[in-house]
């Protein structure tokens, strides 16, 4: 059953004068950006969004950014695979066929809840090399050197994505290595047909392959950039796959592979050792978990701050009749701008690796936080950021994925991984086959100086040996009477936890489809810089002028993100719903 959108005629404009509230414009006129990995892609009226319909399956439902790695997860579970194992196998099939950021060489976090009750979080965030040291993106007068956490072998933390994978069939798969990881290896060696999409993104960064002798081997076609239908085939990579099917965690930690990487590193000025990799681990722990109006959030704790940004808005805006108002109308924006701000603050000043900081969840959380923040939103002005104050003694990159995974048995699993930046360094080591992460980069490269993508951040998440670099990654999966509500999550640095938020928000209080929820144009506020981020088409002239004069400042990105949602049908079934703005992605099931 298709949810109908129920705010489509409830936009709103703020009358400053009367301090009142008005009807806006129809949504026809409304106009949404095209595809952001899609150039050719036209643009989508709200008229057009509400008419999208999710891909419904009876059964079970697999989302991704890339058709070839859903499809891969779709086969593992028609052959009796749970949800845990096919995962891992788009996982791995992603490392192949979506090389930006689907990773071996980078990291990341997944969410699950079991069909039996349990809530599951593993920890598979890159770590900082031994060598590390808070200053090392530093020069001798102490200013910051960004290229040195972006694009250099020092940008480079230790990869976890193979040892989290693993860890996670081991523990809760029910398939063997060798079965889950072959559609990689296979799509590897025999190669996939290169879309629009993808060709948009090797694109991108042509001029930096062609610096590098065995990325340009493989990332160009004869030192030409790769075009539409034409066959992209990647044995190196394919030959580390069958190492780590024959070897396991093993392979990579410990042998030729982890040997390779080192050795790029030390000859390039990076810090990596093999002790790094064999020190190496990831750890289960306890999700963020909150309520809001009947529905049970279960989200990424730190190092992630994203479950716990997404909870401390939500339960701001808990009291506030956003359904009432309207998508996108100027009541709704102006609570959400504040709430985001508020938490954004918390969020960059005292959150981090917890192996290394004490993380006030439960304080950040609590009826009187809440409570507290909520006081200090005014009805119809905007606080500046220089009022709302973190305490900054206590950048994620964009090009990070998000995939989404139900079984027919209840099920139900959401894994954010990256590689930072598109295509991470743009170094690969030796003949590996495999991008670098530059994940060094989310660490705080000096307190109070904004990262590449305006975070402020503080001490809590400086450089230090064996640290885990704070992230904005929010793989989340919501509940409702104790089962599977939705599952979401998406790419897109700082933006990934308004992103998310959105998703639910729009599904949950304005009666959108799980394809309307992602398509959706989107907003963002992150504390700093202060201005609010929004995509074309969210706001009509008279609500952006309204909110300009209440002290907004709003600054257009053509797109972000790629939410890839899931959401249980009540009449039965699963709807899924790969975002408009990843052309090459797939929602499919059986």
């Amino acid at each position: 059953m298709m949810r109908a959108w129920l705010a489509l005629g409830s936009l709103g404009l703020m009358s400053m004068g009367s301090l009142a509230w008005a009807d806006a414009p129809a949504a026809k006129d409304v106009q949404v950006s095209g595809r952001a990995l899609d150039s050719t892609a036209p643009p989508t009226t709200l008229a057009q969004l509400a008419k999208d319909v999710p891909v419904h399956a009876p059964h079970a439902m697999v989302v991704s950014d890339q058709h070839y790695a859903t499809e891969v997860g779709v086969r593992i579970l028609r052959a009796g695979g749970n949800a845990i194992d096919a995962a891992v196998a788009v996982g791995y099939a992603q490392a192949v066929v979506n090389p930006c950021c689907g990773n071996i060489g980078g990291g990341g976090y997944l969410v699950a809840h079991m069909a039996d009750g349990r809530n599951l979080f593993l920890d598979f965030r890159e770590k900082a090399p031994l060598k590390a040291t808070p200053t090392m993106f530093q020069d001798g007068q102490g200013r910051v050197m960004p290229d040195r956490s972006t694009l250099s072998y020092l940008g480079t933390g230790v990869p976890g994505t193979v040892m989290g994978l693993n860890e996670a069939l081991q523990r809760y798969g029910t398939m063997k290595l060798a079965q889950v990881i072959q559609p990689a290896i296979d799509l590897a060696r025999n190669g996939f047909v290169l879309q629009q999409g993808d060709v948009n993104i090797f694109n991108r960064r042509v001029k930096d392959f062609a610096k590098e002798p065995n990325v340009a081997a493989i990332f160009l076609n004869h030192g030409q950039p790769w075009q539409v239908g034409e066959t992209l085939r990647q044995p190196e990579l394919a030959r580390t796959l069958e190492s780590i099917r024959d070897g396991g965690s093993k392979a990579f930690y410990h042998g030729p592979i982890a040997q390779a990487v080192v050795k790029a590193s030390q000859a390039n000025g990076g810090l990596l050792s093999l002790r790094d990799f064999a020190d190496y681990t990831v750890q289960w722990d306890s999700p963020v978990q909150c309520d809001y109006h009947g529905y049970h959030l279960v989200s990424a704790p730190p190092p992630s701050s994203g479950g716990v940004t997404v909870c401390e808005i939500l339960l701001q805006l808990q009291p506030y009749p956003l359904a009432k108002w309207g998508y996108a109308s100027a009541q709704a924006i102006h609570y959400q701008v504040e709430a985001e701000r508020r938490a954004f603050a918390d969020r960059n000043s005292v959150l981090g690796d917890p192996a290394f900081v004490h993380n006030p969840i439960a304080e950040l959380l609590s009826p009187a936080h809440i409570a507290k923040l909520q006081s200090t939103i005014q009805p119809v002005k905007a606080t500046p950021s220089s009022e709302i104050k973190g305490d900054l003694d206590g950048s994620e990159g964009t090009n990070t994925t998000h995939y989404s995974v139900v079984d027919a048995k209840g099920n139900a699993v959401g894994v954010t991984y990256t590689i930072n930046f598109l295509f991470g360094t743009g170094h690969i080591a030796g003949d590996t086959g495999f991008f670098l992460n530059d994940e060094m980069d989310d660490f705080t490269s000096k307190p109070g100086v904004p990262n590449a993508f305006g975070l402020v951040q503080g001490k809590a998440n400086q450089v230090e040996p064996g640290k885990r670099p704070l992230s904005s990654m929010t793989p989340t999966v919501v509940l409702k009477n104790g089962k599977v509500f939705m599952v979401t999550g998406s790419p897109g640095g700082s933006t990934i936890i308004s992103t998310v938020l959105q998703s639910i928000l729009n599904v949950t209080q304005y009666g959108m489809n799980v394809q309307q929820a992602v398509n959706a144009p989107r907003m963002h506020h992150q504390w700093y810089p202060d201005q609010v981020n929004v995509e074309p088409g969210l706001l009509t002239p008279q609500v952006q002028q309204q909110l300009e004069q209440a002290g907004y400042r709003f600054h257009t990105v053509n797109s972000w993100g790629a939410d890839e949602a899931i959401l249980v049908d009540p009449s039965g079934g699963l709807d899924g719903a790969n975002d408009r703005r990843r052309p090459a992605g797939l929602a499919a099931g059986y």
